[in-house]
């Protein structure tokens, strides 16, 4: 199911989108506040935004700025009552990769989600989190809050795999067979704990990464 987040105040607006999307396929998350919204996209990125521009706690043209400094090719689409030429205008300079004007048509909005996401793929593969670290995976850049992460080739591997299984718990016999035999480099569990411990050290020893007691290792969301 695809992901998609819909920042927008107005509860009447956003349950009518929510619905439509929703009967189409779509996961949809409402958030209210521009500080809501933040935090839900740090937690896990969607395959595309929908934005308001008048928010209660602030413009949605900063958040798309915000958001553009970060994860450059997730997909915005302006979805307000802000109509001038002007707006528009500052809205794609802004970042937005589309802007629709309410009152709209579902149908057509709808249509442009499509078109957009064929143009984008969904983004949601491509940037992995788990508290306040963050993968760009076409990048193969690792960040914990604003600082980015030098890792070496085979923590990076590592990374990247309990990201992918965040939620789950990986065995330690399944990444020794994923990182290191699966490469020709047949090591034994001694070589995993010093690189897991490595890993901790350089992402500042993060609670979301934790270890299964004789099994192996989970990333999972705390905040």
């Amino acid at each position: 199911m695809i992901d998609l987040y819909y920042i927008e105040d107005d509860s009447d607006i956003a349950d009518v989108v929510k619905e439509y999307l929703e009967q189409k396929g779509f996961r949809v998350t409402i958030c209210k506040t521009l500080a809501q919204s933040r935090h839900a996209i740090g937690m896990h990125v969607p395959a595309l935004v929908l934005l308001d521009w008048n928010m209660p706690d602030g413009r949605g043209d900063g958040l798309c700025r915000w958001i553009r400094s970060k994860w450059k090719e997730l997909p915005v689409i302006f979805l307000t009552v802000r109509g001038d030429s002007g707006d528009i205008v500052s809205g794609f300079q802004n970042g937005a990769d589309d802007y629709v004007v309410k009152p709209f048509s579902l149908e057509v909005l709808y249509s442009r989600i499509l078109a957009l996401l064929r143009r984008t793929g969904n983004v949601t593969r491509q940037y992995l989190s788990c508290d306040g670290i963050r993968m760009d995976v076409n990048g193969r850049t690792v960040s914990c809050g604003s600082e980015e992460i030098a890792l070496s080739a085979v923590e990076y591997q590592l990374l990247l795999y309990l990201m992918e299984n965040k939620g789950k718990t990986v065995t330690r016999e399944k990444i020794l067979e994923k990182i290191w035999d699966a490469n020709g480099n047949y090591v034994n569990n001694n070589t995993l704990t010093v690189t897991i411990k490595r890993l901790r050290d350089k992402l500042g020893q993060p609670v979301c990464l934790k270890t299964v007691r004789s099994v192996g290792y989970r990333m999972e969301d705390t905040i």
